[in-house]
């Protein structure tokens, strides 16, 4: 079963409108996985990544991009591997306890390693942006998509680029797996 939310390709940037500044190839009326096919049929992978970003619900978004992070990066020494492994905890899990302690990890971490991105992309997939006793203001939903997508750019740095779209191929393959039929 489809855990695709949106109708059209055009429903996902009208829903996201940040959107407009971060794909070069404009909206379609295309089912949403369809365009997500069209932009990796086309080699145009950095698109595919930050669309299947924004596409994904989030448990599955944060799934998708450890997945990927695992097979871009290879080997991850266990002294970066806590913030991958609060993501992973978060998906198989996806309590609050879980998320918070993400969240912890990513909050603390390098920003410049994807993995502290993937931390923050499962830490933000809920609760509060901001709390107080007088004001609550729930996590942007666009939260999770960002970090997903800054940890999926992050993760290919060390790859050369001629190599890039042949690396991402698979993980958008991943994606529209994931978007077809969610996680099992």
């Amino acid at each position: 079963m489809s855990r695709i939310r949106f109708a059209t390709a055009h429903a996902l940037f009208e829903s996201f409108p940040e959107l407009t500044r971060k794909i070069s190839t404009g909206p379609s009326d295309q089912f949403p996985i369809d365009y997500l096919k069209a932009l990796s049929s086309q080699g145009k992978m950095e698109d595919a990544v930050t669309f299947c970003a924004y596409l994904l619900p989030r448990r599955e978004a944060v799934w998708w991009a450890c997945g990927c992070a695992r097979d871009l990066l290879g080997t991850i020494p266990q002294a970066r591997a806590a913030g991958l492994l609060a993501a992973e905890a978060w998906v198989y899990e996806p309590d609050d306890e879980r998320r918070k302690a993400a969240l912890d990890i990513g909050t603390n971490g390098d920003s410049k390693d994807p993995i502290t991105w993937l931390a923050l992309a499962a830490g933000w997939a809920g609760g509060f942006l901001f709390a107080n006793a007088q004001r609550q203001v729930a996590m942007p939903h666009y939260m999770t998509a960002r970090a997903v997508r800054i940890a999926m750019f992050m993760s290919i740095m060390n790859i050369r680029r001629d190599q890039r779209p042949v690396r991402l191929k698979p993980c958008i393959a991943e994606g529209v797996k994931l978007a077809e039929s969610g996680l099992s």
